[in-house]
């Protein structure tokens, strides 16, 4: 079997939970690198990657990588690649890019070679000076780091943040595959109590309630290689098939709390076209309000932070009144995301651990405090 290179791309700091989800897809191995993780497998590899990572960006096919300093070796090293066995005669040839401490930092004029050298390529095979490109995008990326060009063609589209039920959202909502990154690191289990206090369009809740029923959060979307002649469709109906006959129903108790009834609403809507709906409590109530009898429970919120609301003076009022009513939750586990500075000195308690991650180009960081663990008290309680 020819096994090809592939990147799953990811937020900065969630890599690790990336190739984590790999793994239990079958991926004997992985290689980490900034915002990227690079593995083997074949095109049934693409398709349920696509489907089933939560917390990935994007699933790109890398196809070569070479030294390029000038225009000319961009070209050729591009040229030599065999992409008439990679592109169909109509297929869409469309090329975007970047480029980072590279002599070649024009990115407009490394697109357009790159285009040149691709339609030069497929010449070989079909003889013609010009293709039509209207059947199956094929979107390539040349990317040049420290004058290293580096093509991949993008198997995804658009975004696998897109899973398809985001109906409508809230001024700054989160994106779902960190917001399932987050949940990833709580560890929380379907068989413990959830809430988002400020769950705004409902993206922590749902993505928790999917992760609970084993929904694949591609299930319900396309994707750019859906049409792609190297993937017959039968490979793409019986991975949905069986990501349909893995769905489960435990029982789980997951809420979401708003002050503001239009994005209240809008979480109704999303969980519904999520098919989740039955799972998930919403329920307007401000922070203060908040309690609860349940034990051993998870909090995760994205709380508004510095720059998404005007006002230090606000923030630290809310950060405060939040510390105070978390702090009566002495069993829950917290998990806080603010790019807000001085959050542990307005909550008032210094966090087990924090972790860098970017919220799109936002820096923010992760709060944790750990509750105690339900099974160690168990077992604490059962040798006593």
């Amino acid at each position: 079997m020819a096994y090809l290179d592939l990147i799953a791309t990811s937020a900065f700091g969630t890599e690790s939970i990336v190739a984590r989800e790999l793994k239990k897809l079958g991926v004997s191995e992985t290689r980490i690198d900034n915002g990227r993780i690079y593995f083997k497998g074949d095109y049934t590899t693409i398709v349920k990657s696509n489907i089933w990572l939560r917390c990935s960006e994007r699933v790109l096919m890398m196809i070569t990588e070479f030294r390029a300093e000038d225009f000319g070796e961009l070209f050729e090293g591009t040229k030599s690649v065999k992409w008439e066995d990679i592109i169909p005669e109509n297929g869409i040839m469309h090329v975007t890019g970047k480029s980072v401490k590279s002599k070649l930092h024009s990115v407009p004029d490394c697109q357009s070679i790159v285009k040149k050298a691709i339609i030069e390529a497929m010449k070989r095979r079909y003889r013609r000076e010009t293709f039509d490109e209207d059947g199956p995008l094929y979107k390539i990326e040349i990317s040049m780091l420290k004058d290293v060009a580096t093509i991949s063609i993008d198997t995804s589209g658009a975004g696998l943040h897109k899973r398809g039920y985001r109906l409508s959202q809230g001024e700054a909502p989160i994106k779902e595959t960190l917001a399932a990154s987050i949940i990833s690191l709580s560890r929380w289990s379907p068989d413990r109590p959830f809430i988002d206090p400020m769950c705004g369009s409902g993206t922590f809740p749902i993505e928790a309630a999917l992760f609970a029923k084993n929904i694949a959060p591609g299930l319900n979307r396309s994707f750019a290689s859906e049409n792609w002649p190297q993937i017959p469709q039968k490979v793409w109906l019986a991975q949905r098939e069986e990501a349909k006959n893995l769905i489960v129903n435990p029982e789980m108790d997951i809420s979401g709390f708003d002050i503001d009834k239009r994005v209240f609403k809008a979480a109704e809507m999303n969980a519904s076209e999520a098919g989740v709906s039955d799972c998930i409590t919403f329920q307007k109530k401000p922070v203060a309000e908040l309690s609860s009898r349940k034990k051993y429970g998870c909090i995760i919120c994205n709380p508004p932070y510095g720059e998404r609301m005007n006002g230090g003076g606000y923030i630290n009022d809310l950060y405060r009144e939040m510390g105070e009513v978390f702090s009566r939750l002495d069993t829950w586990s917290l998990f806080i995301l603010t790019s807000y500075e001085n959050f542990e000195k307005a909550f008032g308690r210094k966090s087990d651990k924090n972790r860098k991650l970017y919220n799109a180009k936002l820096k923010t960081y992760l709060y944790e405090y750990f509750g105690p663990r339900p099974d160690r008290v168990r077992r604490r309680d059962t040798a006593s």
